[in-house]
């Protein structure tokens, strides 16, 4: 074997490696899938819970949304909406 193939290929096994050993750093995220972006959907058993209770994945921007409040209509899909009543219940998870 050539002294370019020998280090080509100790270099492709250090980035294989350097590859499984970040993946097995992974932390316990929530699934999101291209239907459910913001996540919503692994949250609903928070419906009941103060919304001081919801965990906000650190990738995902968070709207608490209390009544008669006003809120802009953009749509985010990413953006996971938590609507709550007027002591802070949560009533609903959204993405938008």
């Amino acid at each position: 074997m050539s002294r370019l193939s020998d280090h080509t290929a100790r270099r492709g096994c250090a980035v294989v490696l350097a590859v499984m050993t970040l993946s097995a750093c992974q932390t316990d995220a929530l699934v999101v899938d291209a239907d459910d972006p913001c996540g919503a959907s692994a949250l609903q058993g928070y419906i009941g819970q103060p919304e001081t209770e919801v965990p906000r994945p650190a990738d995902t921007p968070v709207r608490v949304i209390s009544p008669g409040m006003a809120v802009t209509m953009d749509y985010l899909e990413k953006r996971l909406n938590i609507h709550v009543d007027e002591v802070g219940v949560v009533t609903a998870l959204r993405c938008g």
